[in-house]
């Protein structure tokens, strides 16, 4: 969850509770939930183009267009991989661009970096047009990838920020899930067969453009984010935005202390980097040193290996490579004919998405740890079981059918226990092990990590399904396995524990020092240590006594 930083960070043990957390505040926070679910069409974007390049890749049309990658392979692969490598230098350069030119804006030049790719790819009449459309394709999802997480944490109010950006994840598996059924329905432009249309494949690409434009046309209307223009110098304007965003009065005692804690938040990031390296020091020599600093420091370079193989490992499960392959995989296990394949693929999007809503109500309850190794278990016996069919059946799954649908019954549970845990907790972990300082800058670095494991499994799986066939299924059971025994011996449960608590799981003192220098600048602008104004407590008192000693 990228930009899921400071202000948590700075807030200390003191929560400022506009409502009812989690989904329960969503009702009484109409304006932010509306304002999230339209951010969120971003997630959805990303969601899509994973789910839809699945089906448009075993269209007979589509094969019929593009022969060179029906026959070869390491072709295809790129045609996939491609666009992941886009998003990794998208979601790299968003990060200076939504500093400069704000998150709302950055919003909107994802969107026609978007809609550029997806035209280019729609209209493709040759491999290399395909190519150059789905890498401009991928940068813009890397872009809205990165940001919209990063502008709903910076809107949302604290009781409801982490089911929020929980609804960016939801909104990503309903992309794939609505991709899917997009796809099935589309194959039957001109039939399934030698007279199907070429609509059928360009039409599911162009279709990616009305949402995009729909959130670009919206970044018009949008807020800026408070804690942007805080950065800018802008604090009138971040208070009168909180103001509208918190539907309460200017001097209601809550939004006050929010925005201090906003205000202490810049001023803490500034020391920090003044004393560090010296308040002449260019962005990019700082930026350098704190990159240095997660693999130097031996405290963060613990946490960056579990930021970064969380990342590695979720990819190389084998997760994607359905996603991207669906098809292939379930034509591979003997579901015969084209239809049934997508069909056996609509589903996955189903399972997909509906086994990501328990995660988001009870992920906190579970912990960290239990849900990845209830996740690695779940997946290790699915791909076992799928493996072993396929070993077995190989050659004869056309004579076995109930061997077939057997194995595409626990590709589906392999989905599901992949939603409810690694697909989830892969995001929270690295925004909150962090010392506030360099959290960004690691999360970003996360994410990095994921983009190029996804790139690296998009290629590797035509090849692998081409010459080792069910063995790609065992290579993905050893990540699964590789998950939960790392997982028991190396990963520390991080749920619930204050940022003091992590030097102590991790080694270092960071964060105890961050502490005392916040409470120093809470000092400073007239808050309590605990976060909380001063004339509040004042007013508390004297509420107290005059109801103690009435007149």
């Amino acid at each position: 969850m990228p930009g899921h930083v400071a202000d948590s960070a700075i807030a200390g043990d003191h929560a400022i509770e506009y409502g009812p957390a989690g989904y329960k505040g969503f009702l009484k926070e109409i304006r932010i939930f509306g304002l999230a679910c339209f951010a969120t069409i971003g997630g959805f974007l990303f969601g899509y183009d994973q789910g839809i390049i699945s089906g448009v890749l075993v269209m007979h049309s589509f094969k019929n267009h593009f022969p060179n990658l029906s026959s070869d392979a390491g072709l295809e692969g790129w045609v996939v991989s491609i666009m992941t490598l886009g998003a990794m230098v998208g979601a790299f350069i968003n990060g200076p661009m939504s500093d400069r030119f704000s998150r709302r804006w950055s919003i909107l030049i994802a969107n026609i970096v978007f809609l550029i790719g997806s035209a280019i790819q729609a209209a493709a009449e040759n491999v290399a047009m395909l190519f150059v459309g789905r890498f401009i394709f991928g940068v813009g999802v890397g872009m809205l990838a990165m940001v919209c997480p990063l502008y709903l944490s910076e809107l949302a109010p604290p009781n409801i920020r982490g089911s929020l950006v929980a609804l960016q994840q939801l909104s990503i598996t309903f992309g794939i899930m609505t991709s899917f059924w997009i796809n099935y329905g589309t194959q039957y432009i001109g039939g399934t067969g030698v007279g199907q249309s070429q609509a059928a494949w360009r039409l599911p690409l162009a279709l990616q453009c009305f949402p995009s434009i729909i959130l670009a046309t919206g970044t018009f209307f949008l807020p800026y984010s408070p804690r942007w223009l805080m950065n800018q110098g802008r604090e009138d304007e971040a208070l009168r935005t909180l103001v509208k965003l918190r539907r309460v009065p200017e001097t209601d005692h809550r939004l006050q202390t929010e925005f201090l804690e906003i205000k202490a938040a810049r001023m803490f990031d500034e020391q920090i980097r003044d004393e560090k390296f010296g308040k002449n020091s260019s962005r990019f020599k700082v930026a350098l040193q704190e990159y240095k600093e997660l693999f130097v420091a031996p405290h963060l370079r613990r946490r960056t290996m579990v930021a970064c193989l969380l990342q590695v490992i979720q990819q190389f499960t084998g997760i994607n490579a359905i996603i991207y392959y669906a098809p292939q995989f379930f034509e591979a296990i003997g579901l015969s004919g084209n239809s049934v394949n997508l069909l056996a693929t609509g589903v996955v999007g189903i399972v997909f998405f509906l086994s990501t809503i328990p995660a988001v109500m009870y992920l906190d309850r579970w912990g960290r740890r239990k849900t990845l190794m209830y996740g690695a278990t779940g997946m290790s016996i699915a791909q076992l079981i799928v493996a072993t069919l396929y070993a077995v059946y190989k050659d004869t799954f056309s004579s076995h059918p109930s061997a077939g649908w057997t194995a595409c019954v626990f590709v589906w549970v392999y989905i599901g226990t992949f939603a409810f845990s690694i697909a989830c907790v892969n995001w929270i972990m690295p925004s909150e092990m962090f010392p506030p300082a360099i959290r960004g800058k690691a999360v970003g670095l996360a994410i990095a990590f994921n983009y190029l494991s996804n790139f690296i499994v998009a290629l590797i799986t035509p090849r692998m399904l081409e010459s080792i066939t069910f063995g790609t299924f065992y290579f993905f059971l050893v990540f699964c396995l590789i998950l939960g025994v790392w997982t028991y011996f190396c990963v520390p449960e991080t749920k619930g524990v204050p940022i003091e608590e992590m030097d102590k799981l991790f080694g270092g003192n960071d964060g105890e020092g961050d502490l005392r220098r916040i409470a120093e600048i809470r000092e400073q602008l007239g808050m309590g240590g605990s976060g909380v104004l001063k004339s509040d407590l004042l007013q508390k008192e004297e509420s107290s006594e005059h109801v103690e000693n009435p007149v």
